[in-house]
């Protein structure tokens, strides 16, 4: 943050509700100093009934731009002037940009944040290679949408819900004419206990036939977009979930990088599980820094921004609890 707030300090943010355990704040605000800009990052909670006198009230304070966070993702595409094509394929905006003419432009950097590990250079090449997405959520379609961009050669999907699943297919149908994605059903919510419901995953008619078992077996990549396993306040024991069952996990193979968008808490009981059997693992932390990067680059204008300041404030306020 800068040294002293004044009458010049220009707000930015992110939007959600709730939004008080973001961890978006400490990391812009370390960026922002870094960079020498007079602006401050704050944790905006937004109530989904007043979302848009929300936007509207911050455009005219002068707002230079916004994240925008669960449950306002969707929400927020129908009340900005201006979508970007890839906030307009996925039907999710993560932030918004001022327009010089008014109102906000929506755009997606999750797809940017997600692949920015994945491209690092210690994974992959991913030419060719198979991912098993478990969830068909608004996170799996930016994670989807990563995924054809690293033209894999084939992407199965898993969902709980038939019909969301359909819904999802619909939605990415027509992304890529060389990555074949499935959709496969995913049986039963998950149990109260540490590991999950061990239910077997049922092929949905059309698709290609796979156990859960065969499709982990099978998979180069596997990416977690559920929220299976993250720490609630409300929930101690949610920490100690795990989306896969016992029989699921015994069928990972070690070569397997195991992506877990979950953060906190680190690792997620997934990741412990994954690591035992000698998988490579990923969290969800580089993702949420990634992204809140691409934001300040739309927001700034600024071509290089301290990814490292970032990482480590994030990092130091995790730490914190």
């Amino acid at each position: 943050m800068s040294a002293a707030i004044t009458g010049a300090t220009a707000l930015v943010g992110v939007l959600g509700n709730p939004v008080r355990h973001s961890l978006s704040p400490a990391m812009h605000n370390a960026a922002l100093a870094d960079l020498g800009l007079n602006w401050v990052y704050l944790a905006l909670p937004a109530p989904p009934e007043r979302l848009e006198q929300v936007l509207d009230g911050l455009e005219a304070i002068g707002c230079r731009g916004l994240n925008v966070t669960i449950p306002h993702k969707q929400a927020v595409v129908s009340l900005v002037a201006e979508l970007s094509p890839l906030a307009r394929r996925l039907g999710a905006v993560n932030t918004l940009v001022p327009r010089a003419e008014g109102g906000w432009l929506g755009t997606n950097t999750d797809v940017e944040g997600f692949l920015a590990p994945l491209r690092s250079g210690s994974f992959g090449p991913w030419a060719g290679q198979r991912a098993l997405v478990l969830g068909c959520g608004g996170s799996a379609l930016a994670v989807v949408a990563g995924l054809v961009e690293l033209g894999l050669d084939s992407i199965q999907v898993a969902g709980r819900q038939p019909a969301a699943l359909e819904a999802f297919l619909a939605t990415c149908a027509g992304w890529s004419e060389a990555t074949q994605l499935e959709g496969l059903a995913w049986g039963g919510p998950p149990g109260p206990g540490p590991e999950g419901p061990g239910a077997p995953l049922i092929s949905t008619s059309g698709y290609g036939a796979s156990s859960l078992a065969e499709a982990l077996a099978g998979a180069d990549l596997v990416v977690n977009t559920t929220p299976v396993g993250m720490a609630s306040a409300t929930d101690p024991a949610a920490a100690q979930r795990c989306p896969l069952g016992p029989l699921e996990l015994a069928a990972l193979q070690p070569p397997t990088l195991v992506y877990d968008l979950i953060y906190t808490p680190r690792p997620s009981q997934l990741l412990r599980q994954a690591a035992a059997r000698g998988c490579p693992c990923l969290d969800g932390l580089e993702m949420l820094v990634q992204q809140g990067a691409a934001a300040l680059r739309h927001w700034s204008g600024r071509a290089e921004i301290p990814v490292d300041a970032m990482r480590q404030a994030a990092l130091a306020e995790l730490a914190r609890g």
